[in-house]
């Protein structure tokens, strides 16, 4: 049981919500538990992911990717496309689309894919794209180096490498969990759109993937995972300055 008057079991929940791992140094410690416990106090500001928000101070993409299931034959070859292109290496797992089937192993067994579609499953391949999400943006706040930025052509939210240090933090607040890991570099990396010329929409042999003028589809997509609001200590000032209760 968590003693909500004792800081000390208040400070562990948080961390094993996000999945904080413990052997990290006594300084990182530090440093994320403060970012924690400021996430969770100021998360109730701006409301759940596909709320609205008040004041937009990142600019929004100027496309996206869509998938279609029902046109998707879940062959893999945008994922492919994706690490060939981007990491020249066909590393399907760090992909930054994902295709799986929605299927159920049995009524209340394992699922892949999406929750629904019947007890069983629909059987459908479903490619998983990043929203490229409007402000506040989960993946670019949790992160402590200011490493995810916009990109200056196309304002796709993208990882500048130079700048992460391999936290992953910005994994676990992904509600979507559309965000990569590359364990030979240790860094993680997300879709960027290609400098706008998707390889994965170019790759597609069905037609499944669309690379539209962006829109807001966070509101209509249902999370992937339990997630955890996070705001590094680093940008928690500049957030309060503008989600300041009335």
């Amino acid at each position: 049981m968590v003693d909500p008057k004792n800081p000390s079991d208040l400070l562990e929940h948080a961390l094993d919500t996000i999945g904080w791992d413990r052997n990290c140094s006594r300084r990182g410690f530090i440093k994320g538990a403060v970012g924690t416990i400021a996430g969770l106090a100021t998360w109730h500001m701006w409301g759940s992911v596909g709320g609205a928000s008040p004041l937009v101070i990142v600019e929004n993409a100027e496309s996206l990717i869509i998938g279609d299931p029902t046109r998707c034959v879940g062959c893999g070859r945008c994922e492919l496309a994706c690490t060939e292109f981007n990491d020249g290496k066909a590393a399907p797992s760090m992909a930054r689309i994902q295709v799986t089937r929605n299927m159920h192993f049995g009524p209340s067994g394992a699922l892949t894919g999406r929750p629904g579609g019947g007890a069983f499953g629909n059987g459908l391949s479903i490619p998983d794209t990043c929203k490229q999400c409007p402000h506040p943006v989960p993946c670019a706040n949790a992160c402590p180096q200011d490493a995810i930025q916009t990109h200056p052509e196309t304002g796709a939210r993208m990882v500048i490498t130079e700048q992460c240090i391999g936290c992953r933090l910005c994994q676990r607040v992904c509600p979507w969990d559309m965000m990569s890991f590359d364990p030979d570099t240790e860094r993680a990396t997300k879709c960027f759109l290609c400098h706008g010329k998707p390889k994965c929409t170019e790759a597609c042999p069905s037609g499944a993937l669309k690379y539209i003028p962006w829109r807001d589809v966070t509101g209509s997509t249902l999370p992937r995972r339990s997630f955890t609001s996070f705001v590094a200590p680093e940008k928690l000032k500049s957030c309060l300055d503008c989600h300041a209760e009335p």
